[in-house]
């Protein structure tokens, strides 16, 4: 298959897209695949860069949020016939018979799709269908099941809504088991180093600002620090890296409800249940915890735009804690919409020395889970050595947050049985000297479920003093390159 300019990564989901193709040849008969991922992930770019790459005739339709079946079914029809689907473009009627009938579309659909060769067919923005036409779902399975699936077709069906594009196929839903899923994720600080040709530490600093979206790495020059970009795109107020993260905004919140309130309140760095309610409320006082909490489980299980942080021990521990999930728009709602704003007015260099001025304290929280990530990730794949019964890596603080510690190392969560190591970071351009080692050697025996057996170990982004990282109750340190390495 050719390789398009400028596409990068995704080779395994490229693999796995080909894989579904191959046995549609093979069997003559039709698959399925539905892929979901959040906005600006690039699950439309990838389809098409499969599309273009597979050699086979293809419709792409794209649905357009809140336009009617009506609307959409005549769009479907031009597109199918504009596609090289059927070799003969007068075929294919202007509208269904029946207006705004999607059973009647599919059914055109299946009579063009060739018998003797693979063919594809790509729904992008799913959800935005069955948002306008409540029986779509059912005229997708039935259509399936009875026209499209006895072809050798293979079927994409994309959307951004995650949590609509999880009930498509779930059991109680018409398309149940009919589809394989794939979840299209960011790419990660390895991948994104490798685009860019940045070292490690530069990569997780790029991939932090981008948060590993191809629409804002394509623009990023090869081999330039996160800083260094970030300086260049101030003299472009219709930069992706300002653009992105407010479509994205914007797509999921077009108006200034109180769940838009809620998560402007935690990008500010608001991260309590009781500051999150106050900063959301308004002239009556603080939100009111009845509308909060279900406020803030429809951000972190449906919108899955907010993460929501407990305390790992052998001990329940509370408070819960909230942070924008995505780094890309957590650094956006911190900074760049203030910093875009400047820009737009034409002070390219004050936007600049905002971003600045605030990129050493947003850093070293929004690195905070890529590490604990990267932890797991090497537990998992059997390369933390020194604690090969690590399962889950998170994070321990009291009520009072003092001590709060970076890294805590268990054989399960998120109620642990046994503690394996408790840590910090710094991810400053300073070493982890003698000074941060006495303070986490102060504090982690306050972790309950610390034990003597229980070991220490630190993360850093520019190395260790030497008598640090000689320390005897110091087992594991890890830079930058570790961390990458771990992906």
């Amino acid at each position: 298959m050719a390789v398009t300019k400028g596409f990068v990564g995704r080779k395994t989901e490229l693999s796995l897209l080909a894989k579904r193709l191959d046995r549609v040849t093979s069997s003559g008969a039709g698959a399925a695949v539905a892929i979901r991922g959040r906005r600006q992930v690039g699950k439309s770019r990838l389809v098409q860069e499969f599309c273009d790459r597979a050699g086979v005739p293809y419709l792409y339709f794209t649905a357009t949020k809140g336009a009617s079946p009506v609307e959409e079914t005549i769009a479907f029809l031009a597109e199918l016939r504009a596609s090289k689907l059927s070799a003969d473009p007068e075929l294919v009627p202007d509208s269904p018979s029946t207006h705004g009938s999607w059973p009647d579309t599919l059914r055109i659909l299946a009579t063009l799709l060739p018998t003797d060769r693979p063919s594809l067919v790509v729904i992008d923005e799913l959800p935005w269908l069955a948002e306008q036409d409540s029986l779509f779902d059912g005229a997708l399975q039935t259509a399936w099941d009875r026209l499209l699936s006895p072809r050798p077709v293979l079927l994409l069906l994309l959307g951004s809504d995650l949590h609509m594009m999880e009930r498509l196929t779930a059991y109680d839903r018409p398309f149940h088991g009919r589809a394989d899923n794939l979840t299209l994720s960011p790419l990660n600080p390895a991948e994104t180093g490798t685009a860019l040709g940045l070292a490690p530490a530069d990569a997780i600093d790029a991939h932090l600002v981008s948060g590993g979206l191809p629409g804002i790495l394509r623009a990023w020059p090869h081999a330039t620090p996160a800083l260094d970009f970030l300086r260049e795109e101030c003299a472009d107020p219709a930069s992706p890296v300002f653009g992105v993260p407010e479509a994205a905004l914007l797509a999921q919140f077009p108006n200034p409800d109180q769940s838009r309130r809620v998560l402007e309140a935690i990008g500010s760095g608001e991260r309590t249940h009781a500051a999150i309610a106050s900063s959301a409320g308004g002239r009556e006082g603080a939100l009111a915890s009845g509308s909060l909490s279900p406020l803030l489980r429809r951000l972190a299980i449906e919108k899955r735009i907010v993460a929501a942080d407990e305390p790992l021990s052998t001990t329940p521990g509370k408070p819960t804690l909230y942070r924008i999930a995505d780094s890309n728009l957590r650094l956006y709602l911190s900074a760049l919409r203030s910093a875009h704003e400047l820009v737009r007015r034409g002070r390219p260099e004050a936007a600049y020395r905002l971003i600045e001025r605030r990129w050493s304290t947003w850093r070293g929280k929004a690195v905070e889970p890529l590490i604990r990530d990267a932890l797991e990730l090497a537990a998992a794949a059997g390369e933390l050595t020194p604690f090969p019964d690590t399962e889950a890596v998170g994070s321990w603080w009291n009520r009072r947050f003092d001590p709060e510690l970076d890294l805590i190392g268990t054989d399960r969560a998120p109620l642990a049985r046994h503690i394996h190591f408790v840590g910090s970071i710094k991810w400053l351009n300073t070493p982890f000297d003698t000074h941060d080692l006495t303070e986490l050697t102060r504090s982690a025996p306050q972790v309950p479920g610390f034990a003597p057996t229980t070991a220490l170990v630190a993360v850093s982004r520019s190395g260790f003093h030497h008598q640090a990282a000689g320390a005897p109750d110091l087992k594991l340190t890890w830079g930058p390159e570790d961390v990458v390495a771990a992906y």
